[in-house]
């Protein structure tokens, strides 16, 4: 990985927000939380489009992905909250978009892969509904980094901000990191060799479960900023609720470029969310020959920018 920063983040000065303590703690670590981040206020109001979007007709989010757990496959599609684990690609949404548009988050963010003149964009956007799990697991996210996912580099300045929307703990599944591992290369990817496994959910292959974790338990309004690199998962919701988030993918514009790098199993990934894309098309009414397309194609017609202006991607 090289010095995270490459030169760009003067990781020994204080920035508009952070303190170099912490910037220094994400620099070694990979991660941030960062309390009291977005009000009480705004998450609710984030919570409330939620429920909005799962109970409207398709044709007013069309480019909304409303998403089931692999438990709920052979049950009857209804409208229900309690039937949705996420929704993800709503850039498009003026009312959730806010969250991206955080000027705290954004201030942050600047401190860790920018300067306060970067221009940053928003490469993907999920709000997060994680059931209870129903015995099968299929609640748990596998220990991955987010790498995999991204078609762009370098990872150095990209970063996720995730903000639990309630409570988080171990009970209902709270994010796990492994400090220190954002220092290390891209790893191979497989599908869980798990009873239950929702499509898309990839996680490093020969993971040793014993590897030291640190679980990060939030209260609602606290945000987690961490690297694309990063080991991290979350475990199985065992409570009677919901353990609910919402979070963005950001990208410093200026400096993030698409890229073919690839590894061994990115293939994989690329496969099942193309799967996911074409899909999404169909429902639209939109048929592509999907041969002729890159996976790269799915993050720039969705990316967005935050602040500034959006030229690389």
């Amino acid at each position: 990985m090289g010095d995270l920063g490459r030169g760009i983040i003067d990781w020994n000065s204080d920035g508009k927000i952070l303190t170099a303590e912490q910037k220094r703690f994400y620099q070694q670590n990979g991660y941030l939380v960062i309390r009291n981040c977005v009000s009480e206020a705004d998450i609710d109001r984030y919570y409330d489009r939620f429920k909005y979007i799962v109970h409207a007709d398709k044709s007013e989010f069309p480019y909304v992905s409303v998403m089931r757990d692999i438990t709920l496959s052979n049950t009857q599609v209804v409208k229900d909250v309690n039937q949705v684990t996420k929704i993800q690609t709503w850039q498009d949404d003026e009312v959730l978009f806010d969250y991206c548009k955080t000027p705290l988050i954004v201030d942050i963010l600047k401190d860790l892969i920018g300067t306060p003149q970067s221009n940053l964009v928003a490469m993907h956007t999920v709000l997060i509904n994680k059931p209870l799990d129903t015995g099968a697991m299929s609640s748990r996210h596998p220990m991955h980094q987010d790498l995999q996912y991204f078609p762009f580099r370098p990872a150095d300045f990209i970063c996720t901000a995730w903000t639990a929307m309630q409570t988080v703990n171990r009970d209902n599944g709270c994010l796990t990191f492994v400090p220190g591992t954002h220092k290390g290369p891209l790893l191979p990817h497989v599908h869980p060799d798990w009873q239950a496994n929702n499509k898309a959910y990839h996680g490093i292959r020969d993971f040793d479960p014993s590897t030291p974790r640190v679980h990060v338990e939030m209260e609602k309004g606290d945000t987690v900023f961490f690297h694309p690199l990063i080991h991290h998962g979350s475990g199985a919701n065992k409570t009677d609720g919901f353990r609910r988030a919402i979070s963005c993918h950001y990208a410093n514009d200026d400096l993030c470029y698409y890229s073919d790098e690839r590894n061994e199993t990115q293939d994989s990934v690329d496969k099942d969310l193309m799967e996911i894309f074409e899909r999404k098309l169909k429902n639209l009414g939109i048929e592509l020959d999907m041969e002729d397309l890159d996976y790269s194609i799915t993050f720039k017609i969705r990316s967005r920018p935050v602040n500034g202006t959006k030229s690389n991607l």
